[in-house]
């Protein structure tokens, strides 16, 4: 086993990159270090590379579909990794979890109908709601006084029923607020869903990132449970694969594949990239050994990260992620309105994270941050921040 150099820097400016490349045109300054955008500062396994390369020096790039070999690859992840065996039919391919969202908004529900989400939550949930002309409800998290998020499935079902919600939104593991739903907190929600006709959608792209627990995917807890759930996945998280765009949607319900293929098909959408189909079915078929030094990797950021806090950064927390590698930070101690503590953030840290306030109401005051980084990186970001703390402190 060939141990991978995750401390490794790799410069991404001058590549295009999101991350890197387009603070100023997103109105920050030039010189903020980023821990925003959900991928990782980490080269690929080198079987992707050595996979794409040899499709590359093919030269031909027609239209392209996947065969036997990019199932057999996406199931054994699957059922190696998450104990869940799916079908051949069962998979719709798309460019991305957040189109699929859409994608099962259209399908499963008209406009003006209800759909509810959990804040704070992953931010295209609400955009995708709301840009297609449905009502959004809000059923917020619960942060408990050790700093753990839990549904409120009083309110929750409620919620279903006074505004007659149709369709829920589920993110499995939880981003941002990290939490790794329990076998119970998701039968006792799909339960009340079940109960009241409500249809369910998991992301689960986090899913590979569990720290603590065990990560349960929704569809795997029963045939009444599965037929009512479209579930998302990628290996764009896992392997840092999001600019190749494939993601793999597993639609049990023939009735609900068939109107959910009907809505993929309006948006003028059919075959995917044909190198995000190569990289996806590399990446599963030989990336094991790297997938588990990577999580190895990350649990020592994860300690990096509470550590540095609990010893120079007083006034803000960390909410212990039992997955991802996004990590959901409490500012309210600092006692900071909105606008201050973006100011803070941006222009006297000079970090570039995202603001609680845009995953929901229940994030104002809160910041999350992108530990898959290099280490050295990370300590950068932690240093500045105390520094600019301190600043914080000493004008007051």
């Amino acid at each position: 086993m060939n141990k991978i150099n995750f401390d490794q820097i790799i410069d991404r400016k001058g590549t295009d990159c999101l991350k890197y490349d387009f603070a100023v045109r997103r109105g920050r300054p030039a010189d903020v270090l980023p821990l925003w955008v959900a991928d990782m500062d980490f080269a690929v396994p080198k079987e992707v590379t050595e996979a794409l390369a040899k499709r590359v020096q093919h030269g031909i790039f027609g239209y392209s579909e996947s065969g036997d070999s990019y199932f057999e690859a996406v199931a054994g992840w699957m059922w190696t990794h998450h104990g869940y065996e799916v079908q051949p039919e069962w998979l719709v391919k798309t460019p991305g979890v957040v189109f699929a969202l859409a994608m099962a908004v259209r399908a499963l529900t008209k406009e003006e109908d209800a759909v509810l989400i959990q804040q704070p939550v992953y931010y295209p949930f609400s955009e995708v709601i709301r840009d297609n002309g449905r009502k959004l409800v809000d059923s917020p998290l619960v942060l408990d006084e050790h700093g753990h998020y839990q549904m409120d499935f009083a309110d929750l079902e409620e919620k279903i029923i006074e505004n007659d919600v149709r369709l829920l939104l589920l993110c499995s593991p939880h981003n941002p607020a990290g939490r790794v739903w329990t076998e119970e907190e998701l039968r006792t929600l799909a339960d009340i869903c079940i109960r009241h006709e409500v249809w369910m959608v998991s992301d689960e792209i986090h899913a590979d990132f569990v720290f603590e627990g065990k990560h349960h995917m929704l569809a795997s807890l029963g045939p009444e449970i599965e037929s009512r759930t479209i579930t998302c996945t990628s290996a764009s998280k896992t392997f840092n694969l999001a600019g190749l765009q494939t993601a793999n949607i597993f639609i049990p319900n023939p009735r609900v594949r068939r109107r959910f293929q009907k809505e993929v098909a309006a948006a003028g959408y059919s075959q995917l990239n044909t190198l995000g189909l190569v990289a996806t079915e590399a990446a599963y078929r030989y990336g094991d050994d790297w997938y588990r030094q990577l999580l190895g990797y990350l649990r020592e950021n994860l300690a990096f990260l509470e550590a540095f806090t609990e010893e120079h950064l007083p006034g803000i927390r960390v909410i212990r992620p039992e997955g991802t590698y996004l990590v959901w930070m409490d500012f309210r101690g600092l006692g900071l309105t909105e606008p201050e503590l973006e100011h803070f953030i941006v222009h006297e840290a000079k970090l570039w994270l995202d603001a609680g306030a845009v995953f929901g109401a229940a994030g104002e005051g809160f910041e999350r941050i992108n530990i898959a980084c290099p280490r050295s990186t990370l300590n950068q970001a932690l240093c500045q921040l105390e520094e600019a703390r301190s600043g914080l402190c000493s004008g007051r």
